[in-house]
């Protein structure tokens, strides 16, 4: 699976990397972009959680 932040809609709220370190984490312009190509299996679930709770949608997530 994949996981992909749009930088056009992101706010910053830094909730992602909260909930998936492993695949999230805030650039120095304040968004949150995607540190791995593949989210890898043990955090899939987390990743998932991080899209579902993103208060404006920005992320997505291709299976």
């Amino acid at each position: 699976m994949k996981a992909s932040v749009d930088q056009n809609t992101c706010i910053g709220c830094e909730l992602c990397p909260t909930i998936c370190p492993d695949v999230f984490r805030m650039e120095d312009d304040g968004l949150a972009i995607t540190i791995v190509s593949v989210v890898p299996s043990d955090v899939e679930d987390q990743a998932r959680e991080a899209a579902e709770s993103c208060p404006v949608q920005a992320i997505a997530i291709e299976e």
